[in-house]
């Protein structure tokens, strides 16, 4: 995660139910705490799409959790990311949203 990651003051990352975190700092030590918890956690990617435009891009994702043997639930995330001097894209903002579920006969067209 951490080559992921630039590493400045302008990164931002709001996990689901989370209030925003500023600084490589805080949210290195987010995700330090979470993949290090006792529960196994891993994601499963769907409806992935990613934009580019010049330095910056910006990737529209769906996080399936699965957690241990059983489904934990859904997060659609938008992540931002930037191309550093050096040519390398990094991750500059990550916001992840639970999926709800509803209805079928009440979604919206």
């Amino acid at each position: 995660m951490s080559e992921t990651w630039e590493h400045s003051d302008r990164v931002t990352c709001t996990h689901p139910g989370w209030t925003v975190l500023r600084g490589w700092g805080p949210v290195a030590g987010s995700w330090f705490a979470l993949f290090s918890g006792p529960q196994q956690l891993q994601f499963i990617l769907t409806d992935a799409v990613v934009a580019v435009h010049g330095d910056a891009a910006w990737v529209t994702v769906d996080e399936n959790l699965l957690d241990g043997d059983h489904v934990g639930g859904t997060v659609t995330a938008l992540n931002l990311f930037a191309r550093g001097a050096d040519g390398r894209w990094r991750l500059v903002a990550h916001h992840g949203s639970p999926v709800v579920d509803r209805d079928p006969s009440s979604a919206q067209p």
